[in-house]
């Protein structure tokens, strides 16, 4: 980047910053419901971009425009597939989160099992996000964002000593964002930044079919549809690498549940709404926004295969070489701070879901019981600087990890992901089950997936499907030779804001349920796959 983009950058970059610390200065950021939850004022529209924009990272960008340039739109199940997943969270899981009126997911594990219980749940969110998604996010961040903008080559710096930089630099700027303003300053900033990634990956894309159809995008459409119509696919092979077919109401089915209805990083952002109906609002949107979002996080993957073919041996690289290729010099500075935005954004909200697991369900309960809400807001100031100081020092090492590592990480999600979805599930609607059917599985589930992965050579997520569904057998079977003595019941109001649904709820998820099946009809032998 030259001198004007650096500029550029700063300048949209601190812009952002300051209109969302003005935003959010409404809110007391040294309580504990100001600093973990926004004070629980944010509308559907704010809510959307925070969740978005704490899902969204370079590594997908980059990652699923990777695997489409190498298997086409069958890709695009990750996220068109989750718009289902909203739509029950919509519907199903915030009804119940707010009427229990809980802080987190563990929250409703320790009201409806035991403390036990929601402190192995709560352990393993902090032991993933800190292992797995905080530094992954930082280093394949900075690993996308130097490769894409050269801040190596501009600075004449090693490779890695950049990526450590901007590593870094994010991670500052990430722990200042949460020290400043909590979870508001970030979900006001985070609106702006998913606006922006939105309309910077749709240029991407056009500016990719005009190269590819000589300056007209329609050109480029109608070459991509007669040079590779079977990219163009979207229903995968049964025994594909990337996503088989029957995955899809199985094992993906049942991913995208954990992901979006029972994970803290995600369900944190919608408890933070003003009411129940902003937070259906929010997931609602964030459902439409999945379905779309697919046009710019695979579609770019396929333009660059029928651009470059063999020409890139590394299908990570597809991406990055697109952008370099298309995007004008005058756009640089723009799109670097989209991007930075999008590393920014899922940075941050992983570590304020961290943070507040780890106050609120350690901290708090049992090294300070006494603690007043401001000293409870100090604490996990306190544990944002030191997991952020941890994730950014642990970045770059992962450079050195053996190649087929970051794969396993991915995968890591699924030791725990699976058997929380159903202990919560289970605690929505059977008023037997235990604390002591939920542990059991936790350690049936736990031991059995580890051993699939050592002994059956088979697609993860077949895997998961099957473990769901022993899970949820377990935990019946066992509810049903040993319940409850006194069959599970709430006692009193919980809620901590308005219970009054969105009116309009139904026939939006209708619409966004028949807007995911008209996608998957589009990019089908029924649609332009032929």
């Amino acid at each position: 980047m030259d001198v004007l983009s650096v500029a550029v950058f700063v300048f949209i970059v601190g812009g952002i910053w300051l209109y969302a610390y003005k935003r959010s200065r409404s809110v007391d950021n040294n309580s504990g419901e100001g600093f973990f939850l926004g004070g629980r004022s944010l509308t559907g529209l704010t809510i959307a971009g925070t969740i978005i924009m704490t899902n969204l990272s370079t590594e997908q960008i980059v990652g699923q425009n990777g695997q489409s340039f190498a298997g086409g739109m069958q890709v695009m199940a990750w996220e068109v597939t989750s718009a289902f997943a909203c739509v029950i969270l919509a519907l199903v899981f915030l009804p119940k989160y707010f009427k229990y009126g809980v802080d987190t997911v563990s929250d409703f594990v320790e009201i409806r099992y035991d403390t036990t219980t929601k402190r192995i749940v709560s352990l393993l969110f902090i032991v993933t996000y800190m292992v797995s998604f905080l530094p992954v996010v930082l280093y394949s961040g900075a690993l996308v964002f130097n490769k894409i903008f050269h801040i190596d080559e501009t600075f004449g710096l090693d490779p890695l000593v950049a990526i450590a930089l901007i590593a870094a630099f994010i991670g500052v700027i990430g722990l200042a964002y949460l020290m400043l303003g909590g979870l508001s300053l970030s979900a006001y900033s985070d609106t702006l930044y998913g606006a922006g990634l939105f309309a910077g990956g749709l240029a991407v894309l056009v500016l990719g079919l005009s190269a590819l159809g000589q300056g007209n995008p329609i050109e480029g459409i109608v070459t991509v549809k007669e040079q590779s119509p079977e990219m163009l696919n979207a229903i995968g092979p049964g025994d594909s690498e990337l996503v088989p077919w029957p995955t899809l109401f199985t094992g993906m089915l049942f991913n995208n549940l954990f992901f979006w209805c029972a994970n803290q990083m995600i369900v944190q952002k919608t408890l933070a709404g003003k009411s129940l109906k902003e937070g259906q609002k929010g997931a609602l949107y964030v459902g439409f926004f999945k379905i779309f979002g697919a046009l710019f996080l695979v579609l770019p993957g396929i333009v660059a295969f029928n651009l470059y073919g063999d020409g890139i041996s590394n299908p990570d690289n597809a991406y990055p070489t697109l952008v370099s290729d298309v995007l004008p010099e005058w756009a640089y500075g723009i799109f670097a701070a989209i991007i930075f935005g999008a590393i920014l954004s899922s940075f941050v909200g992983s570590l304020n879901a961290t943070a507040t697991l780890f106050t609120l369900d350690f901290y708090k309960p049992i090294f300070k019981p006494g603690a007043t809400d401001r000293q409870v807001a100090r604490a996990g100031k306190l544990v944002t600087v030191i997991v952020g100081f941890v994730a950014v020092v642990i970045a770059p090492l992962i450079s050195f990890a053996p190649s087929g590592l970051y794969a396993v990480v991915q995968e890591f999600n699924g030791i725990y992901s699976m058997p929380v979805l159903a202990i919560i599930l289970f605690g929505f609607y059977s008023k037997t089950v235990t604390p002591f059917a939920a542990k059991v599985t936790f350690g049936f589930h736990i031991v059995t997936y580890i051993l699939s992965k050592v002994f059956l050579d088979i697609h993860y997520l077949y895997v998961f499907g099957i473990l769901f569904a022993l899970d949820c057998l377990l935990l019946w079977a066992i509810a049903k030779m040993k319940p409850l003595e006194q069959p599970f019941h709430l006692e009193g109001k919980h809620n901590k804001v308005d219970l009054t649904p969105w009116k309009h709820r139904k026939g939006v998820a209708a619409l966004v349920v028949i807007t995911m099946v008209g996608m998957y009809i589009l990019f089908s032998p029924l649609g332009i796959a032929s």
